[in-house]
């Protein structure tokens, strides 16, 4: 009886520690998800504003074509 007893508590002891520090892991799997968040929001207004700076150029080239057209 007292090898099952013993048999049972290494078993559960094994299982506790195969578990890990499962909350430890989701804030840090939490963490990096908002870090990649942050990167791509900062990416695309990155490309957003770069693509607006982009059309004001076009049309100031077209506005200056139409001056000396005329």
């Amino acid at each position: 009886m007292k090898k099952l007893v013993l048999m049972a508590a290494a078993i559960v002891a094994v299982s506790f520690a195969s578990c890990g520090n499962k909350a430890a892991n989701a804030e840090q799997a939490t963490a990096d998800s908002i870090r990649i968040a942050d990167s791509i929001a900062a990416v695309e207004a990155a490309a957003a504003e770069a693509a607006a700076a982009a059309a004001a150029a076009d049309t100031a080239a077209v506005d200056s074509a139409a001056v000396v057209a005329e």
